[in-house]
């Protein structure tokens, strides 16, 4: 499939990677993975066995009229334990390869069907100028929410567009699910978008 680029020009897709159907559920469960993937899991509290001190039974067993108790550092007592504490845990979920491939598949059909998926030949931006980045921006009616992808890091863009609100970046090799589906528009450079394909096909 052809579709045209928003500087004049027309270009290939591979319809194995642009002409797909919408996978809802994969969609979902890739983005879940990828989310899940990003926590830290680190929360971590003590259980009574990690605080400090408890370590003599406060009272004997019999013969004071107060409840029994085997330790100061109970969960109901102060400076205790908690009951069921927090601890490390790892929150990455399972997701194949081939299954990660067919949903960011599955998210560039549906903008290439919804006019979001903009195809430049480059950004023209030489040195780092938000002003520049703004009208560039305006020029490709990406000006409600933009994720600009390059084939390579590039500094200058990456400068020119890092106070920009609405506008993210990232290169071929940073794209993921979350970012493809939270933005307006997808700005691909000529270049990224031969790599994507490379990747996907």
């Amino acid at each position: 499939m052809r579709i045209d680029m928003a500087n004049g020009g027309s270009v290939d897709l591979e319809d194995a990677v642009f002409a797909r159907d919408f996978n809802e559920a994969l969609v979902y469960q890739a983005v879940v993975a990828y989310q899940a993937g990003g926590r830290s899991g680190t929360k971590a509290q003590k259980t009574r066995s990690d605080v400090s001190g408890g370590g003599a039974k406060p009272w004997r067993q019999k013969g004071t009229g107060r409840a029994r108790a085997g330790t100061s550092r109970g969960p109901l007592w102060r400076k205790g334990g908690v009951t069921f504490a927090a601890r490390p845990r790892d929150y990455s979920q399972k997701i194949n390869k081939k299954m990660y491939r067919a949903a960011i598949c599955s998210i560039l059909s549906e903008l290439v069907r919804q006019d979001r998926l903009v195809v430049v030949d480059g950004f023209n931006i030489d040195k780092p100028k938000t002003k520049a980045m703004i009208s560039f921006l305006d020029s490709v009616n990406a000006d409600k929410g933009a994720l600009l992808v390059t084939s390579e890091e590039d500094i200058n863009v990456r400068l020119s567009a890092r106070n920009i609100p609405y506008c993210d970046t990232l290169s071929v090799q940073g794209l993921n699910p979350v970012s493809l589906v939270s933005h307006d528009k997808v700005v691909v450079t000529t270049d990224a978008l031969g790599k994507i394909q490379e990747w996907l096909v």
